[in-house]
C-alpha cells in the first residue's frame, strides 16, 4: 500500500512538472512569435511621405522587406538620387544605372540580368550609414528616364542585396528598374525663381 501511495505520488508530480514545462514552452514560444511580428511591422513601416520628390520608390531588400527609399529631385542641370534606409538598417556599397528608356541606357546579359559591376555610377557625392547621394549631370535630352538602383543592406535580417521597387527585368532575377518623366518634375531652381518673382522688395 505503501509503495502504491509513493507511486501515485510521483506520477501526479510528474504531470504537474510535465504540464508546466509545457505551459511554459507555449508561453516562449508565443513570446518568440511577438517578437518576430513586432520586427517585421518595423521594418515594413516605412515613412511613405514623398514629400515633393519627383521620383519616390521603397527600397526592397532580399524581396520580402522595405528597408527604405530611393527618390530622384532636379536640381538645375543635376538629378539628385538619394538613397535611404530605415533606422534599423545601414547601407554599404551602392551601383545606378539611369539613362533615356529608348536607349540602351542599363548593361545587361544576353539572358536580361542587370550587370550591376558595369553600372555607370558607383562612387556617390556623398554617404553615411543611412544615406548616399549622387549628383548626376542631364546632359541627354528628352523626357523618359529609366533608371536602376542597387544596394547593399543590414538590418534585422542581416546582409540583404536591395533594389528601388519597380517593373522586374526581362531576366531569371528579381532586379528591378524604374521609369519616370522629367518633363514633369520640378527644379529646385524654379522653385527658387517663383519664390523670388513674389519678392518685388521695398517700393
Amino acid at each position: 500500500m505503501k509503495k502504491l501511495t509513493t507511486l501515485m505520488a510521483v506520477f501526479f508530480l510528474c504531470l504537474i512538472v510535465g504540464c508546466s514545462n509545457e505551459q511554459l514552452g507555449d508561453e516562449l514560444s508565443e513570446k518568440r512569435k511577438n517578437k518576430q511580428t513586432e520586427l517585421e511591422q518595423q521594418d515594413d513601416s516605412p515613412d511613405t511621405d514623398n514629400g515633393e520628390h519627383c521620383v519616390y520608390t521603397h527600397l526592397i531588400a532580399g524581396q520580402h522587406h522595405t528597408a527604405g527609399s530611393v527618390t530622384i529631385d532636379v536640381d538645375g542641370d543635376n538629378l539628385i538620387v538619394t538613397f535611404t534606409v530605415n533606422a534599423d538598417w545601414t547601407i554599404g556599397t551602392t551601383h545606378l544605372s539611369i539613362g533615356l528608356c529608348e536607349n540602351d541606357w542599363v548593361p545587361t546579359t544576353g539572358s536580361g540580368n542587370p550587370q550591376i559591376g558595369q553600372f555607370e555610377f558607383t562612387e556617390p557625392f556623398s554617404e553615411t550609414d543611412n544615406e548616399v547621394v549622387y549628383i548626376i549631370p542631364i546632359t541627354e535630352v528628352g523626357d523618359n528616364y529609366c533608371f536602376a538602383a542597387h544596394a547593399e543592406v543590414e538590418g534585422p535580417t542581416g546582409g540583404e542585396t536591395a533594389w528601388a521597387e519597380g517593373t522586374e527585368f526581362s531576366g531569371n532575377s528579381w532586379a528591378m528598374y524604374s521609369e519616370f518623366d522629367l518633363s514633369s518634375c520640378t527644379s529646385n531652381d524654379d522653385e527658387d525663381n517663383d519664390d523670388n518673382d513674389g519678392d518685388n522688395g521695398p517700393t
